[in-house]
């Protein structure tokens, strides 16, 4: 996939790219930005920066994703409640043991057939079976589990699946400052791009010392730029 196109457009690539990195990066508003982009004497429309995620985002997301390392083998499933535009909805969402966001997929339902989707989109997806599937108790999971004939573990228990339901912690907080989700398909489009920055980001700092997170930021800042490149 070749860099990205960012002629025609009234400001320089690398403001686009900035404008992009703080809504993606943290959890701000389209409006956020503008009033940030405002300090550093830029008068650019909350509009405009919503047009310009909505254009590049998806093409940076791919690009991150094609420079992540393959996740460990050692899945955690989870699903949480979302009401979009009044209707109750189901967020599934698997991640690694690690943290890594391995994918999020909105479904109007809680059973077997759900989760039976969730889990073949994830093999198909990541190319390769875990070595340890964890859930919390729903029976959904074990029915799917089953129906796949998956020959790895599978551990069943709230405390065991802390690791996704901490997860959820991200999603929420964009969700509050987003003020809900206006429909399943602009929100699947907005975590699926969310989710591939998260990632590239994220850092365990609990768990490593002040230099290497120094070392980190900068690979992912490197990351970053090879994905926004301009053609």
């Amino acid at each position: 996939m070749g860099p990205l196109c960012y002629r025609r457009h009234r400001f320089p690539p690398e403001i686009i790219q900035h404008a992009i990195w703080l809504y993606l990066r943290f959890t701000l508003s389209y409006r956020d930005v503008e009033e940030l982009l405002a300090e550093r004497g830029l008068d650019i429309s909350y509009e405009t920066v919503r047009r310009w995620v909505l254009k590049f985002g998806p093409a940076i997301a791919q690009r991150l994703r094609r420079r992540r390392p393959r996740p460990s083998d050692r899945w955690h499933l989870d699903e949480m409640v979302v009401r979009i535009a009044g209707e109750r909805m189901y967020l599934w969402h698997a991640v690694d043991h690690e943290g890594e966001v391995l994918d999020m997929l909105f479904q109007r339902r809680r059973d077997t057939r759900a989760a039976l989707r969730l889990m073949r989109k994830l093999l198909k997806k990541q190319g390769f079976a875990p070595k340890l599937l964890v859930t919390d108790k729903l029976r959904s999971y074990a029915a799917a589990f089953r129906r796949l004939r998956l020959t790895c573990r599978h551990e069943q228990g709230l405390l065991k699946n802390n690791r996704a339901e901490n997860s959820h912690q991200v999603v929420r907080r964009r969700e509050r400052k987003l003020q809900r989700f206006k429909s399943a398909r602009s929100a699947q489009r907005f975590l699926s791009v969310h989710g591939a920055v998260h990632n590239t980001f994220n850092f365990q700092r609990h768990l490593i010392s002040r230099s290497t997170l120094r070392i980190f930021r900068a690979e992912a800042s490197a990351q970053w730029q090879d994905a926004v490149a301009a053609a």
